[in-house]
């Protein structure tokens, strides 16, 4: 079966409103929702609105490779509405290839003075450190221990720790927040996938493995003889983690996703990649004025025979 007779078609709708209890007299946002175009990921079409309407917004690729369009409001207004339209085409990735053993990989990625590293090395050692959100401690080294054994592959070691996480913590999204430290979530085994992302990361990049935080969508089925609802998606959050050519060559990317404990394929739609969230957060700026704000946020993910037609304004 050839890959363009497995494609898929996703329309995905992200819309955001703030709401601010006084006049907002100046605002500066940055917008990560333009999805990335990957070997196995086309897109398609891409529209961003926004109330009130901005002057010009432009667009440029941050230091990862993501697109960014950022615009200022510089007229009073007290609510703001971002709606991003996007139609991406997906093929399948297959399942990850066996690699070298992840301590191997971690040797190799460790620095040596004077070294020269090819290129898709010396990417991925970004992913290497501490970030915001991620943290490199002996807790994790210990929690991965169990699933990274000497000798073991890269990607049997990825999917054990991502089955450890998935079969071991609480999906609650009442139990955090976006700045809830990755610590507290190790310790309360509660979270949503954003938390789960930035606690594989900390037990990656603890034993010495590159790995980063992806931002993106799923797409979730509605139960038996239940209509899709529009709007009651949400954004999703994965890691991808670096394998070392043992020849020297460019290496490769292996995606996982600890929330639902599978390697992703073409149920996930890739928006961009970081260290963190914080990196790749798909609305954030800085504003004058508006006192107390609310936000809310709605995400449909629809089929592409399903959405046809459709008009998805929430």
């Amino acid at each position: 079966m050839s890959a363009d007779s497995q494609r898929v078609v996703y329309r995905i709708h992200h819309q955001t409103h703030y709401g601010y209890a006084l006049p907002v007299r100046l605002s500066h946002q940055v917008l990560h929702l333009t999805p990335r175009e990957l070997p196995w990921q086309q897109c398609l079409s891409h529209t961003v609105n926004v109330l009130p309407a901005p002057q010009l917004v432009r667009s440029y690729a941050d230091n990862f490779g993501n697109i960014i369009k950022a615009f200022s409001l510089d007229t009073d207004h007290t609510s703001l509405d971002v709606q991003a339209d996007s139609w991406v085409a997906l093929t399948p990735r297959g399942q990850p290839q066996e690699s070298m053993a992840w301590d191997e990989a971690a040797m190799s990625m460790a620095y040596h003075g004077g070294r020269m590293m090819a290129p898709g090395m010396l990417d991925a050692s970004n992913f290497l450190f501490e970030s915001s959100h991620v943290r490199i401690k002996r807790e994790f080294i210990r929690y991965a221990a169990e699933c990274f054994v000497p000798g073991v592959s890269v990607v049997e070691g990825v999917r054990a720790l991502m089955m450890r996480i998935h079969e071991e913590f609480a999906f609650d999204p009442t139990a955090t927040t976006v700045s809830t430290p990755v610590t507290e979530v190790f310790v309360n085994r509660r979270g949503v996938c954003q938390d789960f992302a930035h606690l594989m990361l900390s037990c990656l990049r603890s034993i010495g493995l590159a790995a980063r935080y992806v931002s993106g969508y799923l797409l979730t089925e509605p139960p038996p003889g239940q209509p899709r609802l529009i709007g009651a998606d949400a954004s999703h959050a994965w890691v991808s983690v670096y394998c070392p050519d043992p020849e020297g060559g460019e290496g490769s990317w292996i995606d996982a996703d600890p929330t639902n404990g599978v390697f992703p394929d073409t149920s996930h739609i890739t928006l961009g990649w970081g260290r963190d969230f914080l990196d790749i957060s798909p609305l954030r700026g800085v504003l004058i004025g508006g006192g107390q704000q609310t936000m809310q946020v709605a995400v449909t993910v629809m089929p592409g025979e399903e959405a046809r037609g459709l008009q998805l304004s929430i």
